[in-house]
């Protein structure tokens, strides 16, 4: 396939995790806050900071991931980093999804189809 349509979802999905990992490191308290009132309805209630953890993992592995992908793909064409990437990056992306649907939150959720998309067409096409 076409490598640079796929460095480019790469340095998109990394720039994406890395934003939203930067937020929650640096806004902790205040992403809690928010997200205890956004899960307050629903089994994730109690388990907030341990949830949010967990997404933020996923997304410094992903973010790691797609820029060394990218990297690897522009240096000498290799896939491995960037397919495990992408893989993370679905996998953090339904994670996320399946707090929206909780929540119940269907714009939230419709909003991550939009990143996952991408993120599934780099699987493919890097596989």
């Amino acid at each position: 396939m076409n490598n640079t349509a796929s460095i480019l979802i790469l340095v998109f999905l990394a720039i994406t995790f890395l934003q939203s990992g930067y937020d929650k490191l640096f806004y902790w308290k205040d992403n809690i806050a928010w997200l205890k009132e956004h899960f307050a309805k629903t089994q994730l209630k109690n388990h907030v900071p341990l949830a949010l953890l967990h997404v933020l993992i996923l997304e410094l592995i992903s973010t790691i991931l797609c820029a060394v992908g990218a990297i690897e793909l522009l240096l000498n064409s290799g896939r491995l980093f960037g397919y495990y990437g992408a893989v993370f990056s679905c996998i953090t992306l339904l994670m996320l999804l399946i707090g929206q649907r909780l929540a119940k939150d269907y714009d939230g959720a419709r909003t991550i189809v939009i990143y996952f998309i991408p993120a599934v067409i780099a699987v493919y096409w890097l596989n």
